[in-house]
C-alpha cells in the first residue's frame, strides 16, 4: 500500500510541476501586435525564465505573475537604433527615459564607439568628461558592453564599431589619408570588434576627424564589416546643401562593399534644403530596386542636437579638442572662423548658418559658471554679452573647454510625416537615457531623450494617422532587428527572448518639451526584458536584467 501511495505522490508531483504554474508570467486578454506588421490578435502570452513559452488561448493556465492586459496593446520591446546612453547608463543603469517608452534595446556607436581604445584615447576621454564622471576600465568594445551589463542595466545593449574611433586609434586627429599599414591596422580593429559582437560599422562624417576620411577608406572598412554579416550605418557627410551627394556616397559604400547600409537620423536640414527630401527618397527607392539594402532611421522632432563644433569649420578642429581650443584663442584665427561661420558654403556642414542664432538653443555646459545660460538661445546670450553670435559661440567653447551641447532647429514638420511614411524607416532617440533627478539635472537635453517613441505612437499614429499602429510596431521591432541580424528578438514568437511591452494605445504620448525636456512619457504600463518585469504599472521596479546583444560576426556563435 505504501508503494502505491508513494507512486501516487510522484504522479501528482509530476503533473503539478508540468502544470501552468511553471509559467513565470502569463499576459492575457491583450491585443497582440507580434511585430510582423500583420493585423493584431487577442492572444495570451506565457513566459518561462527569459523566453516566450506559449502564445494562444491560455485561459486554463496561470503564472507566478498574471497580468490582465484587456484594453492594452502587447508588442515586442522597441529598438532604439541610435542611442547615446553610453555614459548615462554608467551613471544610472535603469535607463529610465527610454524604458518608460518601451525601449528594450539600446544600439550605440554613431561614429564614436566605446572601443577599441588606446591609452591616449582613454586619457583624452577622462579629461573631457562633463557632469558624469567614471573610470575607464575597458579597452575593447566588447569589454565595454560587458562592463555595462556587469554593473547592471535595465535594457539590452548593442553597438556598432565607430569608423571615427578606429581612425583616431591609428591616425589621431590629422587631416590626411591613412598609410597602407595604418589602413590595415584599422581594418584589423574593425575585424576584432565584429568578432567581439559589434553589429556593424558606423561613421559620422560631418564631425572631425571623420570628416577627413575619403570614400575609399570607408569602403575598405565596410568590406570587413560585410565579411561578418554586419551593416554600414552613417551620419552622412551632409544633410543640407550637399544632401544628394552625401546619400550617393552612402549608396556607393553599400554597393562597393556589398553591405546593407542605413542613414542615421534621416533629415533634410535647413529651410533651403527641405525640398530635396523627395529626390533623396527617390534615389533610395532606386537603389533598393537595384537590390541594395538601404534603410534609414529618424527621430520625431524638427530640431537636432549636437555641439557648437558643428557650427565651426573642420580645419580649425584638426588635431583634436585641445588644438581646436588653442586655435580659437588666436585672434587672427578667431576672425577667420567668425567670417567662415557666417559665409554660405558647400565645403562643410554649417549648422549655425542653417538654423540661425535665434534657433540655436544652448543645453549642455560643464563649467558651473556657464550653467545659468542653459536654455537660452545663442542669439539671446550674444545680445546679453554685447557680442556677435559667432564670437559668442567661440568664446563659450573656450570658456567651457567643451563642444557645448546645443539644439538646432533645422527641419520641417511636413518632412517629418513624409519620413515616417517610408516603409524602410526605423526610429531612434539620438540621445542618452536618463532620469529627471541627480546629476542629470545639471544640464538640459533635447526632448527626444524622453519622448521620441511615445511621440511616434501618440501624435503621428493615433492623432494624425500617418501610419497604422501595426506598421509602427513593425518599424520599432522586427524591422530593425532584421536589419541588425540579431537573433531571437524583435518578434513575439515562441522561443524568442521575452522582451515585451504592454501599452495603452489610447493615451501613450510624450510630455517632454524644449522648455521642459526632462519629463517622462506616459502610456507604457508594463515592460519585460529577458522575462523580468522592469516597468510595473508605469513605474520602474529597479530590475536590471539587460544583456549584451551580439552581432552576426560574434565568435561566440561558433
Amino acid at each position: 500500500m505504501k508503494k502505491y501511495i508513494a507512486l501516487l505522490c510522484v504522479i501528482v508531483l509530476f503533473f503539478a510541476c508540468s502544470s501552468s504554474t511553471d509559467y513565470d508570467v502569463v499576459i492575457r486578454n491583450g491585443l497582440v501586435y507580434n511585430g510582423s506588421g500583420g493585423f493584431p490578435l487577442y492572444e495570451d502570452i506565457a513566459v518561462k525564465a527569459d523566453t516566450i513559452a506559449a502564445i494562444g488561448d491560455l485561459r486554463e493556465f496561470t503564472g507566478k505573475i498574471d497580468i490582465d492586459a484587456d484594453g492594452f496593446a502587447v508588442s515586442p520591446g522597441f529598438i532604439n537604433m541610435l542611442s547615446w546612453a553610453t555614459t548615462s547608463l554608467i551613471e544610472d543603469g535603469r535607463s529610465q527615459s527610454d524604458i518608460r517608452q518601451g525601449v528594450t534595446l539600446e544600439v550605440f556607436g554613431e561614429g564614436w564607439s566605446e572601443g577599441p581604445l588606446n591609452e591616449t584615447m582613454k586619457k583624452e576621454q577622462l579629461e573631457q568628461q562633463g557632469d558624469i564622471k567614471y573610470d575607464i576600465t575597458w579597452t575593447t568594445l566588447s569589454e565595454y558592453l560587458d562592463h555595462l551589463v556587469e554593473r547592471g542595466v535595465s535594457t539590452n545593449v548593442a553597438s556598432f564599431v565607430g569608423a571615427t574611433t578606429v581612425r583616431i586609434h591609428e591616425i589621431g586627429y590629422e587631416d590626411r589619408p591613412p598609410t597602407p599599414q595604418e589602413l590595415e591596422n584599422m581594418k584589423n580593429l574593425v575585424r576584432q570588434a565584429m568578432e567581439g559582437g559589434a553589429v556593424g560599422l558606423a561613421s559620422a562624417l560631418i564631425y572631425t576627424p571623420a570628416f577627413y576620411a575619403e570614400t575609399d577608406e570607408l569602403v575598405e572598412l565596410a568590406k570587413v564589416a560585410s565579411e561578418y554579416g554586419g551593416m554600414y550605418i552613417s551620419h552622412i557627410r551632409s544633410e543640407g546643401n550637399k544632401f544628394l551627394e552625401a546619400v550617393d556616397e552612402l549608396i556607393t559604400v553599400a554597393r562597393e562593399a556589398n553591405i546593407p547600409a542605413e542613414i542615421y537620423h534621416f533629415k533634410a536640414a535647413g529651410r533651403q534644403n527641405w525640398d530635396k527630401l523627395d529626390e533623396v527618397v527617390k534615389r533610395i527607392e532606386e537603389a533598393r530596386a537595384e537590390g541594395l539594402h538601404i534603410t534609414a532611421d529618424m527621430y520625431t522632432y524638427t530640431a537636432g542636437s549636437t555641439g557648437l563644433d558643428a557650427a565651426m569649420p573642420p580645419w580649425v578642429q584638426e588635431g583634436g579638442h585641445n588644438a581646436w581650443i588653442r586655435r580659437l584663442k588666436d585672434e587672427d584665427i578667431k576672425k577667420r572662423v567668425i567670417r567662415e561661420m557666417s559665409t554660405p558654403t558647400d565645403d562643410w556642414e554649417n549648422l549655425y548658418l542653417m538654423a540661425g542664432p535665434e534657433n540655436v538653443l544652448l543645453v549642455g555646459f560643464k563649467n558651473e559658471d556657464l550653467k545659468p545660460l542653459t536654455g537660452k538661445t545663442l542669439a539671446a546670450v550674444a545680445e546679453q554679452q554685447g557680442k556677435s553670435p559667432e564670437e559668442t559661440a567661440i568664446d563659450l567653447v573656450i570658456q567651457d573647454d567643451s563642444r557645448v551641447g546645443a539644439v538646432y532647429f533645422l527641419m520641417s514638420e511636413d518632412n517629418i510625416r513624409k519620413k515616417i511614411a517610408q516603409p524602410w524607416m526605423s526610429f531612434c532617440s539620438d540621445a542618452g537615457s536618463m532620469a529627471p533627478e541627480s546629476v542629470f539635472l545639471k544640464s538640459s537635453t533635447h526632448p527626444r531623450a524622453y519622448g521620441c517613441f511615445a511621440r511616434l505612437l501618440g501624435r503621428y499614429v493615433r492623432e494624425e494617422g500617418v501610419i497604422t499602429l501595426r506598421e509602427a510596431v513593425r518599424r520599432l521591432t522586427s524591422f530593425p532587428a532584421s536589419n541588425l541580424k540579431i537573433k531571437k528578438r524583435g518578434m513575439l514568437k515562441v522561443g524568442n527572448y521575452a522582451d515585451i511591452v504592454i501599452f495603452n494605445p489610447d493615451n501613450i504620448i510624450d510630455n517632454a518639451t524644449y522648455d521642459r525636456p526632462q519629463q517622462y512619457a506616459v502610456g507604457v504600463i508594463h515592460v519585460f526584458v529577458n522575462g523580468i518585469r522592469v516597468i510595473k504599472d508605469g513605474k520602474h521596479t529597479g530590475a536590471k536584467p539587460g544583456r549584451v546583444v551580439r552581432g552576426p560576426g560574434w565568435t561566440g556563435w561558433k
